[in-house]
Order: C-alpha cells, then structure tokens, then sequence
C-alpha cells in the first residue's frame, strides 16, 4: 500500500454531520488521498472541503456494493463509514456485505470518529504498508465435483420426501 491511500467514506443520514465535522478537522490529512464516497455523502463533503471526491451511487441504490466491488479488486485501501446504529436502515443486508468484504479483504474499517482517528493518525497511514492479502486458496480450490455430487444426493433425496 503506497503512502497515498484510496479512502472511501460513507455516513448514514443521522452520521452525516458527524463525518462532515470529522472531515473538516481532518481536511489536510484527507487532501492527501485518492476519495471515494457514496452519493449524497460524497456531495456534502466535496463542497465542504473543496477537495475531488469519486462520488458513487447513493448507499440504498448500490453506492455501498460499489464501495465493496472496489473493496475486493483492491481498489480502496481503508473504510471510514459513520454508520448509525441505532436506526435500521432500508439496506441493511448492503450494509452488512459491505463490513463483511472490507473483513474479507483485511482492509481498516473506522465506524465511528474515535476509531477514525485512531486509524488517521497511526504511524502506518504515512508509510508505505504491505497488508496481509488472503489468498483464499483453499476456498478457490475446492473440489466442485465432490460438492456437485452432494448437491444431486441433496435433492435425490429431497425428491424422495
């Protein structure tokens, strides 16, 4: 991972002036980086910091599986995603994909302004850092025949029912 991260940023409506207050504070930091952010988000923080955002679909129209699909092509380096939880949200089941591929693929994820700032000001985000990328060998190489043959036994017997 070179000294220039791809950050991503997302907040959930009642999130949004947090991420905006914690951007703000953070403006020379971000300046330094390649942004991403999903729709309405990315347009609140591009005129607050007059910086270029990658600005993507809303979250509820598929900003948050865009995010993820950059996520596993190791296209974003670090998510910062202000996420309310206390309200459920319409795309609950994005949401939760999304935390899970930015697991998967072992980037950093920051939910909330402490954890943030944790990760901003960490030693790590200022020199080049080579993550643990998993390879997932062994879930790529699995034997899909054994698995074909007990899918047909599955429903053979299903068929028997």
């Amino acid at each position: 991972m070179d000294q220039t991260k791809r950050i991503a940023l997302i907040a959930h409506n009642n999130k949004k002036q947090d991420i905006l207050e914690w951007a703000r504070f953070n403006r020379a930091f971000l300046a330094k980086h390649e942004l991403y952010a999903t729709g309405t988000t990315g347009k609140l923080l591009e005129e607050e910091l007059d910086l270029a955002i990658h600005k993507l679909q809303s979250g509820p129209l598929g900003g948050d599986q865009q995010i993820g699909a950059k996520i596993s092509t190791q296209e974003i380096d670090l998510l910062i995603f202000f996420w309310d939880p206390l309200e459920q949200q319409p795309h609950d089941p994005d949401v939760k994909a999304l935390l899970r591929i930015a697991v998967v693929w072992n980037i950093p994820i920051a939910c909330n302004r402490a954890s943030a700032d944790f990760l901003v000001t960490s030693p790590l985000m200022t020199d080049a850092y080579q993550p643990y990328l998993p390879t997932y060998k062994d879930y790529l190489d699995r034997n899909y025949e054994t698995q074909a043959a007990q899918i047909k036994t599955a429903q053979e017997q299903l068929a028997l029912v």
